[in-house]
């Protein structure tokens, strides 16, 4: 267990109400400093909810919030300090430059003269943007400007850096070079909290939270989460596939059932006896099919941990 100096992020009974909607629920959230932390779960889940109250921009319904040391709300203000926030879309002014976003980024964070000057030109050379310092940012590409924001978010090196998001726009490569920079970032001991809906991004994070109609259902490294489902993943290839799936759907256990070129990729709700089931079924209906367990996903885990009834969601990390 980590100790106290060690925590970055603690939240309890962390909720979040509009109206009559509960945006989040009751979720209980421990981040280590020095981690890369992912945020994963389907859109309206309460995802950027959360990070925009842990951050101070928004106040929470309930619950107790410490980041680095802080209360949150009350001591936001100070927060704000020690903290980088990169949202998914590209927030910084297209009409200038690159070293003039950077500059202006600067002086928002009260950076003295001298210091802003020598940190923009450390951060042109760390993004690898010699040469462009003078190109109006919004003449970039979608990656390059995805640098740019990260660029800027650090500025002031923060202890904590918040993305919502940040690669949802941006080609595979980009996206690569980007997680690159966050683990440079991560090694330098800057902690970091980042929501995304890709699955090979996931696997990247030393620990995810996964949220489902504002609940934390899944929380833990991604080798304890692919773990826990040990049993309950299968492999069924089939002649005709597609015919194989509509079999599979109406056996009891099949959680779900995806086409993955020519086979089908099985989670069962349960490990035991769900392959015979399957294999009988198949026998049954004369499909020629051959099942074969095989190791969980990180998507497997998403599908296992969004796809719960609403009264079996957990209400607790574990």
């Amino acid at each position: 267990m980590p100790g106290e100096s060690d925590i970055a992020i603690r939240a309890r009974g962390l909720t979040k109400c509009f109206g009559s909607l509960r945006a989040v629920d009751d979720v209980n959230l421990t981040v280590t400093r020095r981690q890369v932390y992912g945020f994963l779960g389907p859109n309206g889940s309460g995802k950027s909810t959360s990070i925009r109250m842990l951050c101070g921009l928004l106040t929470p319904t309930a619950g107790e919030i410490e980041v680095l040391g802080l209360r949150i709300p009350e001591q936001a203000e100070e927060l704000r300090r020690h903290i980088g926030y990169m949202t998914q879309q590209f927030s910084l002014f297209a009409d200038l430059t690159l070293r003039e976003n950077l500059e202006f980024l600067a002086a928002v964070q009260d950076l003295p003269r001298r210091e802003a000057e020598q940190r923009v030109d450390e951060l042109l050379h760390e993004y690898h943007f010699e040469g462009r310092a003078d190109q109006l940012a919004g003449t970039m590409s979608g990656g390059q400007k995805q640098r740019l924001a990260l660029a800027g978010s650090v500025i002031h090196k923060p202890e904590l850096l918040f993305l919502d998001e940040p690669t949802s726009a941006v080609d595979p490569e980009s996206r690569r070079d980007f997680w690159e920079k966050l683990f440079e970032l991560a090694d330098a001991g800057t902690t970091i909290l980042v929501s995304s809906h890709y699955m090979d991004e996931a696997e990247r994070c030393h620990r995810l939270a996964i949220l489902d109609r504002g609940r934390l259902v899944a929380d833990g490294s991604p080798a304890e989460l692919t773990g826990a489902l040990a049993g309950r993943t299968l492999e069924v290839r089939a002649e005709q596939p597609r015919q194989a799936k509509r079999v599979l759907v109406q056996v009891p256990g099949v959680l779900s059932a995806a086409q993955i070129g020519n086979s089908l990729r099985v989670l069962c709700e349960e490990s035991g006896d769900c392959r015979a089931r399957i294999e009988q079924a198949f026998a049954d209906a004369g499909v020629s099919a051959t099942v074969t367990p095989i190791a969980p996903s990180l998507e497997d885990v998403f599908v296992a941990a969004t796809n719960r009834p609403a009264d079996q969601l957990a209400t607790e990390a574990p």
